[in-house]
C-alpha cells in the first residue's frame, strides 16, 4: 500500500511558478513508476509527466515539455513537479499517482492516487 498527499497548488499570475509536492507514505516511491496528472473541469484526465526510476526513464506531455519538471528527493521520500512558465491552460487539479507497469504515460499503469491539488492561473 502507497498513501500520496500533494500539495502546493495555489493561484498564480500566467508567466509564474509553482512547485508541487507529492508525499509518499508506505512504500519507497522510487520502487515505482510515479506520475502526475492533471484534470481540468469538463475534461478527461490527462498526462502530465511521470518517471520510472527502475527503468530510468521520464516522460512529459508535450504541452508542458520544457516548461515542467518532475525530480525528487529520496530522503523525505517525496515527489516533485516544478512547473514554470504557467498558462491560463495549465488551470486544472493535480493528481500524483503510484504504479507499475511500462507504460508511464497511462493512467491505467497507476493503482495509487493522491487526493489532488488545484492549480489555477490567471490571465
Amino acid at each position: 500500500q502507497v498513501q500520496l498527499v500533494e500539495s502546493g497548488g495555489g493561484l498564480v499570475q500566467a508567466g509564474g511558478s509553482l512547485r508541487l509536492s507529492c508525499a509518499a507514505s508506505g512504500r519507497r516511491f522510487s520502487t515505482y513508476a510515479m506520475g502526475w496528472f492533471r484534470q481540468a473541469p469538463g475534461k478527461e484526465r490527462e498526462f502530465v509527466a511521470a518517471k520510472n526510476w527502475s527503468v530510468g526513464s521520464t516522460s512529459y506531455a508535450d504541452s508542458v515539455k520544457g516548461r515542467f519538471t518532475i525530480s525528487e528527493d529520496n530522503a523525505k521520500n517525496t515527489v516533485y513537479l516544478q512547473m514554470n512558465s504557467l498558462k491560463p491552460e495549465d488551470t486544472a487539479v493535480y493528481y500524483c499517482a503510484a504504479g507499475r507497469g511500462p507504460i508511464i504515460t497511462a493512467p491505467y499503469t497507476y493503482n495509487y492516487w493522491g487526493q489532488g491539488t488545484q492549480v489555477t492561473v490567471s490571465s
